[in-house]
């Protein structure tokens, strides 16, 4: 080993342990080797590493003393990706997930306020161009309906019978319904009627989808069951699927709900009404959904499954609906 005194110049006692290495950087004069201190670099993760196959370490198997040569990092062995993110501390922030990017619910599609506006603006489009698409109604009423939300979930935990809902959860599905014990009820009955509406226009209550947009797993509940409960609105109102009945269902529940997809479709729907039907639904159906939906309780705090075998005549009364007019739709 050759001391600072240059090449040739053995290394003694006298001469301090801290000298330069004139070959191993010669680029960098200010470089230097201590046996004895750590590296101060903290991309250094103690015990040192293994030098790769064949290379030969710097330094002398040493680490640097007080900066690093470079030449440690080139040859250290990478870890493998899995491992250098499972020896991060807990609590460090890189490991984490972008806020609103994680699913909330199952099914759920996170989605950023522009996403949820080219969505809101496409869906519109296309429900305009054809209202029976049922897939685009439902995303236009989950990314538009971000104010009118929140105000339906507070309205069912505060009225008794909306919270027992909003707590057990329960759903309108073919697999929830007892078909045959719900034929077997007395016509006029809630449940009997319900049938006969499905039946009558070849609907069913497993073609309402699931919620996908909404960043909220309550609020995601909230849209599900105002759309499992449109068909039964429809029952209670007496309206077909037709266009004209669907307007004055969606003029009712834009009175009940606000959500912008009901004004949407309250306010658009009736373009595509001849002359002699919009006649009617300015003169006698309008103003009787407009009165009804102001007069009546929220629709979404009736628990329906418990009220099959209760009469429409007397839930439209305890909800506040008023009887609708003698016309045909």
């Amino acid at each position: 080993m050759y001391g600072g005194g240059g090449p040739g110049v053995p290394l003694t006692a006298q001469q301090p342990r801290l000298h330069r290495i004139p070959h191993a950087v010669p680029r960098h004069s200010r470089r230097f080797v201590h046996r004895e201190q750590p590296c101060r670099n903290r991309r250094h993760p103690a015990p040192p590493r293994p030098a790769a196959s064949g290379a030969a370490p710097c330094c002398g198997g040493q680490r640097c003393g007080l900066r690093c040569c470079g030449r440690c990092a080139a040859l250290r062995v990478r870890e493998p990706r899995a491992s250098r993110g499972a020896a991060r501390p807990e609590g460090d922030v890189s490991l984490r997930r972008p806020v609103g990017r994680v699913p909330l619910y199952p099914g759920h599609i996170p989605t950023s306020p522009l996403q949820k506006a080219l969505l809101a603006a496409g869906s519109a489009c296309a429900a305009l161009w054809d209202p029976y698409r049922h897939d685009m109604v439902a995303v236009l009423g989950e990314t538009t309906g971000c104010l009118a939300l929140p105000t339906l979930r507070d309205r069912m935990r505060n009225d008794p019978e909306g919270y027992r809902i909003f707590q057990e959860r329960p759903r309108i599905r073919l697999s929830t319904l007892d078909m045959a014990w719900l034929r077997g009820l007395p016509d006029g009955a809630l449940g009997r009627e319900y049938i006969r509406f499905l039946e009558d226009n070849k609907v069913s209550p497993d073609t309402r989808m699931p919620a996908k947009f909404v960043d909220d797993e309550e609020l995601a509940y909230v849209i599900q069951r105002y759309r499992e409960v449109h068909d039964l609105m429809h029952t209670l109102l007496g309206m077909p699927t037709n266009m004209l009945g669907e307007v004055v269902v969606k003029w009712f529940e834009a009175i009940q709900t606000g959500l912008p997809m009901c004004v949407l479709g309250a306010a658009f729907g009736p373009v595509r009404l001849n002359a002699r039907k919009l006649q009617v639904l300015a003169t006698e159906l309008l103003p009787w959904a407009v009165r009804s939906g102001r007069n009546a309780s929220c629709v979404l705090n009736v628990y329906y499954e418990q009220r099959w075998e209760q009469s429409v005549e007397s839930l439209r009364e305890e909800i506040g609906i008023f009887p609708p007019p003698a016309v045909r739709v």
